[in-house]
């Protein structure tokens, strides 16, 4: 879970512009079975890494998903995503805040909320849907006993148009006006960032920031997919970390 005290700089953007020619959510048989022998250590589990990146692939896929209109898309991606069980940052990785690969967070079976929005977001773009209608929304999420920090996807019908929310914790995509539980701060893609002010698609694209262009390197990266076993989260380190975490209560 992004935290607000570490600041907007901590959080952010922009891929080099070699890197937008790959798609990042396309993956193949040969990938996910590369998959299973790195994380899988039970068949129980080699099924569930199977299935989730095997649907994944078939999402992408169908023909029938590329050719249907943009909020069928989302419906679609939203409902996907969406079963992938939520696990606070420090349960599933060890980590007070990891930012998933989409194939970590399906291959793991879990996830946070920038997890979800990121693979959203990377999966709408292979499905056709231009970036400049897709931002992740960092946000204040609000309910009685509650405030923290939360990240959302937002779909942009058009430049002056209200969003679309989809988002894990209210899994019904909705028009932003009626998510008075979200306060935005800002928004971004692999383009610019952009204040709350320009929530509706106004203005232009901000300064480039570090963590979303470390992140979008590491996506489109080869690295080995991260696991955490077990035993790893029994550890005082990992324990520790788990008890400072408002979401893992």
């Amino acid at each position: 879970m992004p935290s607000i005290g570490r600041g907007v700089v901590a959080l952010l953007l922009a891929a080099a512009a070699a890197a937008l020619a790959a798609d990042p959510a396309v993956i193949t048989e040969a990938d996910i079975e590369k998959i299973v022998s790195t994380v899988a250590t039970s068949d129980a589990e080699r099924n569930i890494v199977r299935r989730r990146l095997g649907g994944w692939r078939e999402l992408l896929a169908s023909q029938k998903v590329r050719a249907a209109p943009d909020p069928d898309k989302l419906r679609a991606v939203n409902d996907f995503v969406q079963e992938t069980p939520f696990y606070c940052d420090p349960i599933l990785w060890c980590a007070e805040d990891f930012w998933a690969r989409p194939v970590e967070l399906l291959a793991n079976d879990g996830g946070d909320c920038e997890d979800f929005s990121i693979a959203k977001f990377f999966a709408l773009k292979s499905l056709g849907i231009a970036e400049d209608r897709l931002r992740i929304v960092y946000a204040v999420y609000q309910k009685p006993g509650f405030t923290g920090a939360h990240m959302v996807l937002a779909y942009y019908p058009a430049p002056d148009a209200e969003p679309l929310i989809l988002d894990n914790i209210n899994q019904t995509v909705l028009p932003a006006s009626r998510r008075a539980d979200l306060i935005p701060v800002f928004s971004f893609n692999s383009q610019g960032l952009w204040g709350a002010k320009e929530a509706k698609g106004r203005g232009q694209p901000g300064q480039e920031y570090s963590a979303w262009s470390d992140h979008w390197k590491r996506v489109q990266s080869d690295a080995v997919v991260r696991s955490v076993s077990p035993e790893q989260r029994k550890s005082a380190e990992c324990q520790a970390v788990i008890q400072r975490s408002p979401w893992c209560r």
